[in-house]
């Protein structure tokens, strides 16, 4: 039997506090609000208790973010998409950010095991002075495991509405991109760490980001940090494993957190268990 969730989270202002109103259907939920660092900025973990997405399954997750809020998201583990006899197992998140709204979109690595088909759709509207920072890590295959990614399909598309999009269709029988040097180069985890302003980031803020992204990946030959439009910086890495991948981006991401919003590192509490 196929599992079709929906998540709607709205964040709003309570006084100084952050808050939040969550209406779910199905298997996909958000544990308990969190305020490690203050009122101001809520953090929430995802929990979809079936513990992967198989094909046919649909996991459907909306977010409003009002004026003044700032939210952070994770995972709990990594989301596991199966093999599937033939459907297509569907993940897909859209957030609108209004007023000066802050996001954190910061899941943990999302895994295709042999002969699934899958597709992860991310789409995030930044309105006014809104901003954000997101992360995105596919594995393909377990190769530590014994378990390769030999069939199967992954279409991934990130997107920021009119500014910048990201859209690629991985076939587990395409070796010319996952082999070629000009491609995957025989690596089998791509992560991407991005910020994101509704409006053009100041010139000397999107050098810190940059200056500060690529000092952090020097000693790694497959990471470069780009900035392909004036309102994003983006971050990618190829790697072997997905450790070393999540590493650079959580010191990245603790890196701009500072440049950006002035805001000391304060990783999830979920990540250290």
């Amino acid at each position: 039997m196929a599992w079709h969730a929906e998540l709607s989270i709205r964040y709003f202002r309570d006084n100084e506090r952050t808050t939040a109103l969550d209406r779910h259907q199905g298997p996909l939920r958000v544990l308990q609000r969190l305020y490690p660092e203050g009122p101001r900025t809520c953090h929430h973990v995802l929990v979809h208790p079936p513990g992967g997405v198989a094909g046919g399954d649909e996991l459907h997750l909306s977010l409003q973010l009002e004026p003044g809020t700032h939210a952070l998201l994770t995972t709990p583990g990594a989301t596991r998409f199966y093999r599937s006899a033939g459907e297509t197992a569907l993940q897909s998140v859209k957030a609108t950010l209004q007023g000066d709204a802050r996001l954190e979109w910061l899941p943990l690595e999302a895994i295709a095991h042999d002969a699934c088909r899958a597709e992860n759709h991310l789409r995030f509207e930044l309105q006014d002075q809104a901003q954000m920072m997101g992360c995105d890590v596919i594995a393909l295959g377990l190769p530590a495991a014994g378990d390769p990614w030999r069939r199967g399909s992954f279409l991934q598309h990130m997107e920021l509405p009119g500014v910048w999009l990201e859209r690629g269709h991985l076939d587990a029988a395409d070796t010319r991109l996952l082999d070629s040097p000009l491609g995957w180069a025989g690596q089998r985890v791509l992560a991407t760490l991005w910020f994101a302003s509704a409006q053009p980031l100041p010139a000397a803020l999107r050098e810190a980001l940059l200056e500060a992204g690529r000092a952090l990946c020097e000693g790694e030959p497959r990471a470069g940090v780009t900035s392909p439009s004036p309102r994003v910086v983006v971050l990618r890495m190829l790697a072997a494993r997905v450790e070393p991948a999540q590493r650079l981006l959580q010191q990245v991401w603790m890196r701009w957190r500072e440049s950006a919003w002035q805001l000391p590192p304060c990783p999830p509490r979920v990540w250290r268990t």
